[in-house]
């Protein structure tokens, strides 16, 4: 039923699969690879079509010096900073409160109000585009990072909900009607009984959120426009000019843009790990 393990396996297999993982690794870091050396190239190397050969000269610092001193990313980093940490705090906290409600509660109505949750997930954000362009205009919103903070909390909330509800209804329930008992308040027994076990599904929950609303490109050229309200996704383009593209310097700013998901991954993969191990022993 299930693949034997490579310790297992015949000599043959084991060179194999020693031999292709790390072909496969490279091919699928391939990619990444092309824009670290595109970001270390000069100007001049993409005006002779020296695309993939040595660089003519290692410009690391004068690409890098560029992106950070000599044009609005910096600026571009903190929109992204500002919407993407507001947004991860609200939906998982709407998250968690919807996922208990759902999970632990029996009342009419509850699968009903699951499946919109769910529902709003299937539908394509291109149909969205319009209309949702339409709406932040009649409120006042376009163009402002408050505007993108609470469009991004109401399309990840469905996602968010069905992650939580799912991992709530896991718990064992015992613990709760030990509480209900004891005479626990019902918000008492969400703060202090269910949301400590939560820890796992909110870590994961962060990590994946963080990374979702970082690297949207669709609603920030929708909702968003200039260096004031549009984030690092975006604001990658503004490299381009009206005749020809920078890409050694778009390169670099990917590089630099890429760094906080990674980097928050790292941070978070110790909480992730602890909240996995959490009562394992006694």
């Amino acid at each position: 039923m299930f693949p034997t393990p490579i310790e297992k396996s015949s000599r043959a297999w084991q060179i194999g699969y020693q031999t292709l993982l790390p072909l496969a690794l490279i091919a699928w870091l391939l990619p990444l690879i092309a824009v670290m050396i595109f970001s270390i190239k000069p100007d001049s190397d993409f005006t002779t079509g020296n695309y993939w050969g040595v660089p003519g000269s290692f410009e690391m610092f004068n690409n890098y010096g560029k992106v950070f001193f000599e044009s609005d990313m910096p600026r571009y980093l903190w929109n992204s900073l500002l919407i993407t940490v507001p947004t991860v705090i609200g939906t998982v906290a709407l998250s968690c409160m919807t996922g208990f409600a759902l999970g632990i509660y029996r009342f009419k109505g509850n699968l009903l109000i699951f499946f919109m949750f769910i529902a709003g997930n299937f539908v394509p954000f291109q149909i969205l585009m319009v209309p949702v362009r339409d709406f932040t205009l009649d409120l006042g919103l376009y163009d402002t990072k408050r505007g993108l903070i609470l469009f991004h909390i109401a399309f990840q909330t469905g996602f968010c909900t069905l992650f939580m509800r799912n991992f709530i209804r896991a718990l064992p329930f015992p613990l709760i009607e030990a509480a209900r008992v004891e005479g626990v308040a019902e918000w008492r027994i969400f703060w202090y009984v269910v949301m400590p076990l939560m820890k796992p599904a909110i870590a994961a929950l962060s990590v994946l959120i963080f990374t979702f609303i970082w690297n949207d490109y669709f609603w920030a050229i929708v909702l968003t426009q200039g260096p004031d309200s549009q984030p690092v996704t975006a604001g990658i383009t503004s490299f381009n000019s009206e005749y020809r593209a920078a890409y050694h310097l778009m390169s670099a700013g990917s590089i630099v843009a890429a760094l906080p998901p990674v980097a928050m991954f790292f941070l978070m993969q110790k909480h992730f790990i602890a909240g996995l191990t959490l009562g394992a022993v006694k």
